[in-house]
């Protein structure tokens, strides 16, 4: 266990698609991050996505979001691009679409177009070991289906935004870096994250309820949760001893996982 562990840890934000596989994909690195006194938050994401069957269909997609809760404004933007204009490195953390580029510790980039375009230029850092959402045994398993987990939890990130031409000074912004992929999305779900805690800035908490269709059937909802706190880590992550009760609704979460 320990030396899957060491592996997983070293290749975790390793691309897992292969160039032309016929098997549908789906591929996300996103960083988000918040400022740590203003209600100033970014989300910026890249993404493969190939559908079944059809690999010439491949896309590289960038999407990022600001959202300003003092001006009561949020601007998001979306690009795409053929796949032969990305690379995803499956030996390394090396990310590139249509030039906007993802390594360890920074990524350059822009997306959308018009009254919609956000460019970036930020850099991070954390001390972390990468954060799991599943047990290591299931990394690399058919199911489930969807994979998760944090690649550097509480990053620090500055830098600079340019939303719609407004420059945004990004310094000491605190949130992740994360990385998810798999054949299919599930089919219900939500996520759910917390990169430090008002009394508790070091501490982390990542967790999902998902519902999954089998033929016409639903499965009860399943809740996991990962919490790391004083250097300790707290996994209630099993997917088959995760079937707890929890309800969905707009803006409104309710779980049991314990």
């Amino acid at each position: 266990m320990v030396c899957l562990e060491m592996e997983l840890r070293e290749r975790a934000n390793f691309a897992r698609y292969v160039p032309g596989q016929t098997q549908g994909h789906y591929e996300s690195y996103f960083q988000r991050a918040n400022h740590p006194t203003r209600p100033l938050a970014f989300w910026i994401r890249y993404t493969i996505f190939s559908p079944r069957g059809r690999p010439d269909m491949a896309l590289g997609e960038l999407w990022a979001v600001y959202f300003d809760g003092e001006a009561r404004t949020h601007v998001a933007a979306k690009s795409e691009f053929p796949f032969s204009r990305c690379s995803f490195a499956r030996d390394a953390f090396d990310v590139s679409i249509a030039g906007s580029v993802l390594r360890a510790g920074s990524l350059v980039g822009s997306a959308g177009s018009g009254s919609s375009r956000i460019w970036w230029d930020l850099r991070y850092e954390g001390g972390q070991d990468p954060l799991f959402d599943l047990p290591l045994k299931y990394y690399d398993r058919r199911f489930p289906q969807a994979k998760a987990l944090v690649g550097v939890p509480l990053a620090r990130y500055a830098g600079t935004l340019t939303v719609n031409g407004k420059a945004v000074e990004v310094d000491r912004w605190v949130g992740t870096q994360n990385h998810n992929w798999g054949s299919k999305h599930t089919d219900h779900y939500a996520w759910g994250q917390v990169a430090g805690f008002t009394d508790y800035p070091d501490s982390l908490l990542e967790l999902a309820t998902a519902r999954l269709k089998i033929g016409p059937l639903w499965t009860p909802s399943m809740t996991l949760m990962v919490v790391r706190h004083r250097g300790v880590e707290y996994r209630l992550n099993e997917p088959l001893k995760s079937f707890r009760r929890a309800s969905l609704r707009y803006f409104g979460w309710d779980f049991q996982a314990a």
